[in-house]
């Protein structure tokens, strides 16, 4: 058995709805490297790289949060309700 096995950092997929993983990936732009980064991000193989998995995944979250976002609106002398988008 390896010693990287051991003491090495443990394999995790990205996921983008968890704030630690884009905390990381933030530190990742803001300093050009992982070494503070606690994980090893692994990279399907229908993705080149790394870094351009993690861009499209992020890229893919905030779109689906933003225009699959419940819709409020207020009845007259009602309470504002939530409206789901239709599938």
């Amino acid at each position: 058995m390896s010693r990287l096995s051991l003491f090495g950092r443990p394999f995790t997929v990205f996921d983008p709805g968890n704030k630690a993983h884009r905390r990381w990936y933030y530190e990742f732009v803001k300093t050009s490297s992982w070494g503070h980064c606690p994980v090893r991000f692994v990279v399907p193989e229908d993705h080149g790289d790394l870094v351009t998995m993690i861009q499209r995944s992020l890229v893919a979250h905030y779109v689906q949060s933003e225009f699959e976002r419940p819709k409020k609106v207020a009845q007259k002398g009602k309470k504002t309700v939530d409206i789901k988008p239709k599938r």
